[in-house]
């Protein structure tokens, strides 16, 4: 039961998000602004429900099985995407460098963070 109200939880996130995106015209998708808001309840709650916490990584534990609606959807369209591989060759690879980085500075920020509350 636990399992399906932290799911329940992240689906009404998702909805909220939704409704913001649409209701503010805010240039997110209606999933990301959800988690945004998901993260900002978590914040002031200042922790994290146990069943949350086990429903989140048992879904990222099966992350994968969720993409194979959009890879079987990329294979449909295979021939227009022969014609435009460069673009999308770009952009992935540009795209995980500026992940990396900015992961990469939050990692550095984050560990400052950290001894200087060690030292305290």
């Amino acid at each position: 039961m636990a399992f399906i109200i932290a799911f329940m939880t992240l689906l009404l996130f998702q909805l909220a998000g939704e409704v913001l995106v649409h209701l503010f015209a805010i240039p997110l998708p209606g999933p990301l602004a959800g988690m945004l808001l998901l993260l900002l309840a978590l914040i002031i709650r200042k922790r994290v429900p146990p069943a949350l916490a086990t429903t989140s990584s048992w879904l990222v534990s099966h992350l994968m099985l969720l993409f194979i609606p959009a890879v079987a959807g990329v294979m449909v369209s295979f021939d227009q995407l022969k014609k435009e591989w460069l673009p999308f060759i770009v952009a992935g690879v540009v795209g995980t460098l500026i992940t990396q980085v900015v992961s990469a500075y939050c990692l550095s920020w984050f560990l400052k963070r950290r001894r200087s509350h060690e030292s305290i």
